[in-house]
């Protein structure tokens, strides 16, 4: 049988060190039965991202509307509608929502 996320029953939850973003989880994490790895989808709002940080596993980045900044120490990306960027692991890294328009973004990531 399959698990179903429906998106109007998705709950959202506190990603810690993002500001003025949204997080649900889709899928993973104690939502559904999947182990290896967690899908959420992130809202955020103009001037809105996360702080420079890393994390021991790696992210992918799916963003779905908008366009994002991706800063590493090799610079800025920014990552655009249906374009995806891949975090690897303990990779510091900060994002913001530099433009005037929400970004919805799909983020990958083991568990």
């Amino acid at each position: 049988m399959i698990d179903v996320t429906r998106f109007d029953d998705a709950k959202a939850y506190d990603a810690k060190g993002h500001f003025g973003m949204t997080a649900m989880r889709l899928q993973g994490q104690g939502v559904t039965g999947l182990e290896d790895y967690w899908v959420g989808f992130s809202t955020f709002l103009p001037g809105g991202g996360a702080d420079k940080a890393a994390a021991p596993t790696g992210k992918v980045y799916v963003v779905l509307e908008g366009e994002i900044t991706v800063t590493t120490a090799e610079g800025d990306t920014v990552i655009g509608k249906y374009d995806s960027c891949y975090i690897p692991p303990n990779t510091e890294r900060s994002i913001v929502n530099a433009t005037n328009h929400a970004v919805q973004m799909l983020v990958i990531s083991p568990n």
